[in-house]
């Protein structure tokens, strides 16, 4: 499904690499989760696997394939294929990534817009599906609504609605309860593993809590100054870190 190989990314502006030799692998429906703290890579690899990185602005290279089509080197066209219709993007804060001036509904159907030929209210009962997918009440109103009309939770479920709607294979997520409290990030982990159950979609989920990681993801990477110092299988690494640097992670819980 996905696979890294030897990726290395080196802004501009900065004296090391951001990510250094990271190779990594997640098979058709595998959750994987990549922990570490701030500026440790986590997202910059997240951005080269979804044809985000801001070329312009650094060097990298390595391969990263999706599905066998390579995203760290594709030109805009192939980019703009694969983007939204293979791979889905869940960011951190909601509220920053979605346009303040659309109604959600209509940021929904965008990537229905982008990558399908079905018609206006065709595209409109897909996102309607998606919404009520995502366990949001009432998916006809939140519909209608703009964003800062919404709470953080619902905000994040219809992000989720966004990024599902077209039923990636791969699931990219930066963080995507951070900001929520204990019991919306219990729920949102739940809806998580329904998708990844009912629909096999394999997913990077990215975090620095090592306990959201632990209840939602069967392996594990981690992440110290752009390099993977320790994979395998959750348990494994949680209750027998062999890296300093885990160790050091786990026993901040």
């Amino acid at each position: 499904m996905l696979e890294i190989r030897d990726l290395h990314v080196k802004f501009n502006n900065r004296d090391r690499e951001a990510v250094s030799g990271v190779s990594l692998k997640i098979r058709d429906g595998e959750i994987l989760g990549l922990v570490g703290e701030s500026g440790s890579g986590k997202s910059v690899t997240a951005m080269s696997v979804a044809g985000l990185l801001p070329r312009k602005q650094c060097t990298y290279s390595g391969d990263v394939l999706v599905d066998g089509e390579d995203m760290l080197h594709a030109d805009r066209s192939l980019l703009r294929k694969v983007q939204g219709a293979k791979i889905g993007v869940v960011f951190q804060e909601p509220m920053n990534s979605m346009d303040p001036l659309m109604k959600v509904g209509a940021q929904v159907e965008e990537v229905l817009r982008l990558h399908t030929k079905l018609t206006d209210a065709e595209c409109k009962q897909k996102a309607l599906e998606a919404l009520a997918e995502v366990e949001l009440p009432d998916p006809e109103l939140v519909y209608g609504k703009y964003p800062h009309e919404l709470s953080g939770g619902m905000l994040q479920r219809s992000m989720i609605a966004a990024a599902i709607v077209i039923r990636p294979s791969l699931l990219l997520l930066d963080e995507p309860t951070t900001a929520l409290d204990v019991t919306i990030q219990a729920q949102i982990l739940e809806l998580l593993k329904k998708l990844n159950r009912e629909h096999k979609m394999s997913m990077l989920f990215i975090s620095h809590n090592l306990n959201v990681v632990r209840k939602l993801c069967k392996r594990v990477a981690v992440m110290q100054r752009g390099c993977i110092v320790e994979e395998g299988l959750t348990n494994d690494v949680f209750f027998h870190p062999r890296h300093p640097y885990t160790q050091h992670l786990i026993a901040c819980i």
